[in-house]
């Protein structure tokens, strides 16, 4: 039923191909994020979780 309610629209077959671009030009654009960030940035990060809590790791320095 479906099928035949799809294919009575005109201009349908262009959906697929503007959602297969969008998915491709998403990955792309976090591929080249991930691709040109900071290494310290990226090594900073990763330790955030190992940190022991007598550090002040708290956004603007403030302990709440």
């Amino acid at each position: 039923m479906y099928k035949n309610v799809l294919q009575a629209i005109d201009g349908i077959e262009i959906y697929p191909l503007i959602s297969f671009t969008i998915f491709f030009l998403f990955f792309l654009g976090l591929l080249v994020y991930v691709a040109l960030m900071r290494k310290e940035y990226v090594s900073n990060m990763s330790s955030l979780a190992c940190a022991d809590e007598d550090e002040d790791q708290t956004i603007g320095g403030n302990r709440q």
